[in-house]
Formats: structure tokens, sequence, C-alpha cells
């Protein structure tokens, strides 16, 4: 039995071994090592994996003076891929342990011809007769970049100019002796049909997710590659300039739960996540250029740090957004809010005042009193809700959020169902299933909040003053007394609120639950200057939604007022229920 056969042995029997696990890999970044956990090195058939290597270092560019050939040109992480992707098939059966890879790596590092020449090498690795392998692009500009490069490097060779044919207005190159194909296609929902591919790669993906149907599509992908014991799919991809989301966020959350060993059983992907610890993307470490070889596996080869820093320099003068923006791209640092010159000043407290800790149980557990603030609008908005919570032991507000959808925001702003998708999958946010759903829960958490003795006797829920007739409605007859309810006057009289809210976040008197659904909210908000009032409405924001921002600076405004509650808060809630008893 090979290493590969004892490996898919060991694999079936511990499905708990941590193969592809790399807790160490923020000291490999920073000592320029190889992602590869040594677990896997150790099992790799050697030989394979050595040919596959030396397959791809033959390979040229066809775009560069003199065509360097890949030994000289590419890093050692794109030979890492190429030397664990063929190095995990078991040479009896053709099973491959090692079905994915994701590869998280910043722009400038050759990833598109460096994708490229992963395949034209998957070509020339192939023994199945008729296999196809499918390159994919996010749009036709990198489609067509990914097949200039890899039509290229054909060209470049003489022996590989007799072993394929080049069909240009397909994007399809054939292997003349197996009549294996490579195409290379625009991400769209075709890409998937009928396709039972032998190898899959997938070249930024972030883009990719923003579409519709993109996790439908790549399942489809994975569904087609069963048919094939030896298939593949490389993801390679940079992070994204929003905030993750979608398809997008679902595979980095898997890559990393994975490599920290947090996510073990039945894992066949291998991640190679060239970003830095959490804490330095957090604190503003990644701003020296010391620490950025962690994050460039091509430094000295397609980019340098010298180049990239004079880049930074320039897109830092161009302001906070543009800073962010580059160090998304070129560093991989993960964008938490989509800053933009016009945004609430809120924003830039935001990430430092999320409690991981708060949810609607501690909340109702910590505070002393409570109020709601609620905002929505018609059928294609979200209905937001925001509860803030005076802290009993330090007073500081803590804020806590839900949102309501109607399957027809889906409908109407498909250009953000993938982040509503995401809310929905973390709890934040309810697909409504039916008209009222969301009028019903909003008034049953209200009913919850007031029952536990935590709202003041009046003013305690704050509205909207358009259209809110019908969800008092339900509240009053799930038993809300209706002097709980106020409105709140929306527009430049909200301005109050919104400078109390910004000025607590920023001098730490106001925390709220780390909730992604908030994040995109506030990085969403856009600031109108109105003589000496500020505006932050649904209108400036666009397409894009706000509401529970608004119900939070609803709820702001009630707090502000300094209410007591009227039942006696929590402890008094649980001795009347012990009396009771």
């Amino acid at each position: 039995m090979g290493f590969v056969a004892e490996a898919l042995a060991r694999r079936f029997a511990e499905p708990d071994w941590p193969l592809f696990a790399c807790p160490d890999w923020a000291e490999r970044l920073a000592q320029r090592r190889s992602l590869i956990p040594d677990a896997l090195r150790e099992l790799l058939d050697q030989k394979e994996a050595a040919r596959a290597v030396a397959i791809f270092n033959k390979l040229r560019l066809p775009d560069v003076p003199g065509q360097p050939t890949m030994a000289e040109a590419a890093g050692e992480w794109q030979r890492d891929i190429v030397r664990v992707l063929f190095g995990t098939i078991d040479p009896a059966t053709r099973v491959r342990i090692l079905r994915e890879i994701f590869a998280l790596v910043p722009k400038k590092n050759a990833k598109t011809t460096g994708g490229a020449a992963i395949m034209v090498t998957a070509l020339l690795m192939n023994e199945r007769p008729r296999a196809e392998f499918v390159l994919v692009g996010p749009t036709q500009e990198v489609a067509d970049t990914a097949f200039q490069q890899a039509s290229g490097m054909v060209e470049a060779d003489e022996f590989l100019r007799t072993r394929f044919h080049v069909a240009e207005h397909t994007k399809t190159i054939t292997d003349r002796l197996t009549k294996a194909r490579l195409k290379i296609k625009t991400f769209d929902m075709r890409v998937a049909t009928g396709s039972k591919p032998a190898g899959i790669l997938l070249d930024e993906l972030h883009l990719m997710a923003s579409m519709a149907d993109a996790g439908r599509v790549i399942g489809q992908l994975r569904g087609g590659m069963i048919a094939n014991p030896e298939a593949f799919m490389v993801i390679i991809t940079t992070q994204s300039d929003r905030p993750p989301a979608g398809a997008f966020k679902a595979e980095l959350d898997y890559a990393r739960g994975i490599r920290d060993g947090r996510i073990v059983a039945d894992v066949a992907t291998l991640p190679l996540l060239y970003e830095l610890p959490e804490k330095m993307q957090r604190d503003g470490s990644w701003r020296d250029p010391a620490h950025w070889h962690m994050v460039l596996p091509n430094a000295g080869l397609s980019i340098t740090i010298e180049r990239l820093a004079a880049e930074y320099r320039a897109a830092r003068d161009k302001g906070d957004e543009e800073e962010r923006r580059w160090a998304s791209q070129h560093l991989n640092v993960q964008i938490g809010l989509a800053l933009h010159t016009d945004r609430w000043i809120g924003a830039d407290y935001w990430e430092r005042q999320a409690d991981a800790g708060l949810t609607l149980a501690t909340l109702l557990v910590r505070a002393e009193v409570i109020v709601a603030g609620i905002d929505g609008g018609g059928l294609d908005d979200l209905l937001g809700l925001t509860l803030v919570g005076r802290c009993r032991d330090t007073k500081r507000w803590l804020a806590w959020s839900k949102a309501w959808a109607q399957p027809i925001v889906w409908e109407r702003r498909k250009e953000i169902a993938a982040e509503l998708d995401g809310f929905v999958e973390d709890g934040d946010l309810v697909r409504c299933e039916h008209p009222t759903q969301d009028l019903q829960e909003v008034a049953a958490l209200l009913v919850t909040v007031q029952a536990a003795g935590l709202m003041p006797e009046t003013n305690a829920i704050g509205l909207d003053p358009q259209g809110i007739g019908a969800l008092i409605d339900e509240c009053v007859q799930q038993g809300l007394p209706e002097e709980l309810m106020t409105s709140v006057s929306q527009g430049f009289r909200l301005s109050g609120a919104v400078w109390t809210a910004e000025r607590k976040l920023a001098d730490g008197t106001f925390v709220h639950a780390d909730q992604a659904l908030m994040v995109f909210c506030v990085g969403n908000a856009r600031v109108e200057q109105r003589g000496n009032a500020v505006l932050i409405t649904k209108q400036t924001a666009g397409k894009a939604k706000i509401d529970p921002l608004i119900a939070l600076f609803n709820a702001v405004f009630l707090m502000s007022r300094n209410p007591e509650a009227t039942g006696g808060g929590m402890d008094a809630f649980l001795n009347r229920l012990a009396a009771a008893a």
C-alpha cells in the first residue's frame, strides 16, 4: 500500500485526523515557510509530485521578454499547489485524498498566470481519455487573460505546439493524444450545465460571489466532480474589497476553520491563506511594510515591496476609503466597513466597539433598562429592530439588532442578495414566509423584554411615525400597552441621536453585538449635511439597506432620556417567577 492509499485508509478510519490543519500558520508566514502541513507533506506520492513540478517549471511566460520559465518566474507557493495537487492521488485506484485547494493571495502575485500554468500541467498529467478541465474567470476580461496565458504557454514550446490544438474562438486547448480539453469560461450558470469536470480552477471567487446564484453554481460544479474520483477544484482569489459575503464568505470561513483546526471531520480541502493575523489587521500593524512579506508569496518576482510601498502612499493620500480598498486587494486586509468620504463618523469606531459576547440573552441579563427602536418601510425594505440597554454595572449602553425581510427583497435587490443570505445564516436576518411574520415576531420579542420588567413605563419603543399602524396593532394584540410606543421624528430631527451614538462609540461607552448585519448597515450609511443638522436616510443610502441602523438611532433617542425600568429588571422578574413557582 502506497503513501496515498495509507492516507485514504486512515482518513476513512479516523475522520477527525487533522491532516490539513496548520495551526502555526502565522509563524510560517513570518518566516516565509510553506503553508503545506507537515502531516500532508509526508504522505505525498513524491514521485508524482516531483514529475508535476518538473512539468510546471518548464512552462514559459508568454508575455515577458525572453519568455522565462516558471522555474524562474513562479513563487514557491504555486509549486506547492502543483505538488500537493498531483501528489495526493492513489496510483492504484486513482482516488484523490485532496479534492480542493483554497488559496487567498493578494493581487500582483501572478494568480491568473499561475492558474493557467496549473491547468496546462493538469492536462499533461491527465490519464483520463476525453477529460474536461475548466478554468473559470469572473469576467470576460479575466477569462480572456487566462486563455492568452495558457495558449501562449503552448505556443512558446515546440513540444506543446505539437501535443495540443488551440481553438481561439472557443477558448479551448485540446490534447491530441487523450482528447482531454481545457476550456476557459466566464462565470455564469452555463458553466455548470452538463459538466463532469476532472479539474476546475476558479479565479477571483470574491468577484463571482456577488453574482446571482453563485453558491448554487459552485455547488453544481462540485456535484459534477463526483463522477471522477481524481477530480479537483482549485480556488485562487484575492480578499474582497467589501465585507466578505455570500459564497466567498462561506468558502473563506470554511478554509479558516480547517487551517485553525476547528473543522476536521470529513475534510478534503487544503487552505493556503496568505493573510495577516486578525490582531495585526485590527490594530493597524498591516500599514508597516516590514510585515508585508508575510502575505506576498511572489515578492521579488512579479512584485516588489518597494513598489507596493509607493503605491500604498498614493492610496493613503487619497483618503481612508481608498487606503482600505488598496489594503484589501494588495495585502488581503479584510474590510469590515465599506468606508466612504460621506460616511457616518461613527463608522470609524464601530468595529472597535464590538462585543462578541453580547447576545439577546446576555443583554437581558446585563441591562437594568432596555428601550427599542424600530424602522421599516414597504415590503421591499428590511424591518429593523434594535434594543439598547444600559448596563447595570458599567452604565455603558449595549445594543443588539435583528431584521426581517420579505422574499421580494431578494428579487428586487439582487445586488445584495448574497449579503442577505449570509445574514440569514448568521441568524440576524429572518426571511419571512408570510406577509405578517415580521410584525408578529417583532411584537413577540418586545413582549419578552417587557415581561422581564426591563422597559420603562412609557416611551419604551420608538418608531418611525410613517406606516407604523399595522405594527402597533400587532403589539397591542399581543398585550403590549399602547403607551409604551412613541413616534420618533426622522430626518434632521434625528440628528441628536446620530451625534450621541457617534460620541459614545468614540469614548467607549457604547458597545454592540458583533453582527455582520450591522457592519453592512453602518457601512452603507451616508451622511448629508443640512445647515447644522445631519441626515442619514434611506434616500442617501441608495439601494443599500440601513433600516436596523435607523432603528438603533430611534432607540438611542429614547435612551438619551435616561429611562428607568418599571418592573425592577431581570432579577425582580426571576424573583417573581420563583415566588409563583
